[in-house]
């Protein structure tokens, strides 16, 4: 009987660390890591005990990190000049950021010779679009939900802070507020809404399609919000973080 193979996928994003369990392919547990600890990171290998590791960071991390994983694994740090199931073309490709192109990857493992408008809430929205071709072409970034919050709050002297709990969203947030905190989150939590509804019909009238996918901690919340028919999947990045430890992790 062949052993299982197993590979750990690393996000590193602005707001959070985390990691996800690949085995044979299928997906199994997620992780939040606390942030700079490599006892953290020691604690989730001897845990987990992958063959292989990816990591995708779009923040600054301990560089011994990416040591200590190249000595117990098959290590990759996914960048642009990375094999990619895709082919990037715009200008500047060292600037795309390791989380866009885990999406556009795992788009393409989702949606193959399909157009595909990628959707990621996170600390900033990104917009990201795969041609039909499997072309990366680029895309839009707007500020994400907490930092709307946060801006609002810090730019003028009068504004509260303001935060929303992400149960609320779909059912506690008015249209119209009927006072400051209220109006604040209706003109986030709307404001985001109208700016998905009106670049997915941009995307749509431009191109055949496109097929919508939505993604990020937010994606569940924001998904019976939006008018447009689109799939929702938090694991998209991680799905294509698995697809490209597969081509680069020799």
């Amino acid at each position: 009987m062949s052993l299982s193979k197993r590979t750990i996928c690393l996000d590193l994003g602005n707001s959070l660390y985390k990691a996800a369990l690949f085995v044979d392919g299928i997906q199994h547990d997620q992780y939040v890591l606390e942030r700079n600890r490599t006892e953290a990171l020691t604690a989730l290998i001897d845990k987990t005990k992958p063959d292989s590791s990816i990591l995708a960071s779009v923040t600054d991390h301990p560089e011994e990190w990416e040591t200590f994983l190249q000595s117990v694994t098959k290590f990759h740090k996914l960048s642009h000049s990375s094999i990619l199931n895709f082919k990037p073309e715009i200008n500047k490709p060292e600037t795309i950021g390791a989380d866009r192109i885990a999406l556009i990857a795992g788009a393409m493992v989702q949606k193959p010779g399909t157009n595909v408008l990628v959707i990621s809430l996170g600390t900033c929205i990104t917009y990201n679009f795969l041609h039909q071709t499997g072309v990366f072409t680029g895309g839009s970034i707007s500020p994400g939900m907490e930092m709307r919050f946060r801006a609002m709050h810090e730019q003028t002297s009068g504004l509260p802070e303001v935060k929303l709990n992400p149960e609320q969203l779909g059912w506690a947030v008015p249209l119209i507020g009927y006072d400051t905190v209220t109006a604040i989150q209706s003109g986030v939590v709307n404001g985001m809404v109208a700016e998905m509804d009106g670049l997915i019909e941009r995307y749509s009238k431009k191109f055949e399609g496109p097929d919508i996918i939505l993604t990020g901690g937010l994606s569940p919340y924001f998904a019976g919000l939006l008018k447009n028919r689109i799939f929702a999947d938090s694991n998209l990045l991680f799905k294509g973080l698995y697809a490209l430890s597969q081509l680069n992790c020799k």
